[in-house]
């Protein structure tokens, strides 16, 4: 039976967050009370095997905690496990809604998914209003002269900072607001195990921020046994702290944190105006590369069993914890697809299902950058000596010791030879970009 009182709806994806929330704050200054709703998309979750996903885990947590804040100005959410068309069906059944709010989304699914729902609730005469929050800038809004999208990251982010100078976004207050939300607390919360997973032992690196971590990130974020970074990433992918915010700080602190910040609405910028980029490289001449794609050196690449520790420790903090420190990231990723000449789509996948923080955008562009086929890449001469980095930014060993317990792991022979590899990946870049041409 549909309620007769008129509703709007907020739904939360990626913004798991109550305070500066684009969507949500415009939603609260409607003309009628709020109802916030999450759907764990079954389109999504039935993809993944594993059962104790760390994420869909953080997910189910966050929104216990945000939810308790909800029932505390007597309002709850209102969780469904379906497909998002199937869930609005439901929802228009049962509630009389005027209209919906919600933040952008780029990815492909994401953009098809919003383009379905805002046709069937324009069928229902049901507006749809959706907001930018998870970036600064977004789509086309940084664009070169010419009115086509930066290839290359300094220039556009030039560009960024220019734009951001004179056109600051503002903070949205939706916290001081929660007194317009609808006025129940009864809605059935759904259990992990309801929607299929299971609690897991995920442990949210804390958040570090705060003016002292980012004052000094160039000077520590480079070595993974400091643990220096910001922990930014996964809090960023799930919209539980404001870009606008981090931006903001980072500004008044330090640049090259905010050229962190950048980067990730570069790599947005690209996914949205080529989104080839998912399964393709973004540059065709490195089409032809003839990767070697040997399934048990993969497997012993992710199973952190290379026998070159630096790579291997990465490996196995991303295996147990869903985290792998930055720089480490970049050195996984050369040896794979350098060392090994192993498909950076391979790599890419199995980053996609083991990072707390995935983000497509990120992930992809970080993948073809260290693989040498993206826009604004590492050469594809630049080949990372495992040794030498590990002399570089590890050089006590505090961080392979961490994650490398094993007293049997002297005994493991590497993979393959450094300066082989090198020699060999250098030789297959070279007879491709060569056919190519």
């Amino acid at each position: 039976m549909k309620m007769n009182k008129k509703v709007s709806i907020c739904w939360f994806r990626r913004d798991l967050r109550l305070q500066d929330n684009t969507a949500f704050y415009h939603a609260l200054k409607s003309d009628y009370p709020v109802i916030p709703i999450f759907i764990f998309d079954t389109e999504i979750l039935e993809k993944l095997q594993n059962k104790e996903d760390k994420r869909v885990d953080f997910i189910h947590r966050t929104l216990k905690k945000l939810n308790a804040k909800l029932q505390e100005n007597v309002s709850s959410f209102f969780i469904l496990n379906e497909k998002p068309l199937e869930a609005f069906k439901k929802l228009c059944k049962l509630f009389d809604i005027q209209e919906v709010f919600a933040n952008h989304d780029y990815e492909p699914y994401a953009r098809k998914r919003d383009s379905e729902i805002e046709s069937f609730l324009s069928e229902k005469i049901i507006k749809f209003h959706t907001f930018k929050d998870q970036v600064i800038f977004e789509k086309s809004e940084v664009m070169k002269p010419d009115g086509t999208p930066y290839q290359v990251f300094t220039p556009y982010s030039k560009k960024w900072k220019e734009k951001y100078a004179f056109s600051k976004p503002r903070n949205y207050p939706s916290g001081k607001y929660l007194g317009h939300l609808y006025k129940d607390t009864t809605f059935h919360f759904f259990s992990l195990a309801e929607i299929g997973f299971e609690e897991t032992e995920v442990q949210v690196p804390e958040l570090q921020i705060d003016e002292k971590t980012i004052k000094n990130y160039e000077k520590y974020r480079d070595f993974p046994a400091l643990d220096a970074t910001s922990h930014a990433g996964l809090q960023l992918r799930f919209g539980t702290i404001s870009i606008r915010y981090l931006v903001e700080l980072a500004e008044k602190t330090n640049e090259t944190f905010l050229n962190e910040l950048i980067w990730r609405e570069f790599f947005m910028m690209v996914l949205f105006h080529f989104p080839k980029v998912v399964e393709h490289n973004f540059k065709k001449k490195y089409d032809r590369i003839q990767w070697r794609n040997n399934e048990e050196e993969f497997k012993r690449w992710c199973q952190g069993e290379t026998g070159y520790p630096i790579v291997d420790a990465g490996m196995r903090q991303l295996n147990k914890t869903g985290f792998m420190h930055n720089r480490v990231r970049m050195v996984v990723a050369s040896f794979l697809t350098k060392h090994l000449l192993i498909d950076w789509r391979w790599g890419e996948a199995y980053f996609a299902e083991k990072l707390l923080d995935y983000e497509l955008s990120s992930n992809n562009g970080n993948w073809q950058w260290a693989a040498g086929t993206g826009c604004d890449a590492a050469p594809y001469f630049r080949i990372f000596n495992p040794k030498e980095q590990t002399k570089k930014f590890d050089p006590k060993l505090k961080y392979i010791n961490i994650w490398i317990e094993d007293s049997q792991y002297d005994l493991l022979s590497p993979i393959v030879e450094h300066a082989f590899a090198r020699k060999r990946a250098l030789e297959v870049y070279k007879a491709a970009i060569g056919k190519s041409g």
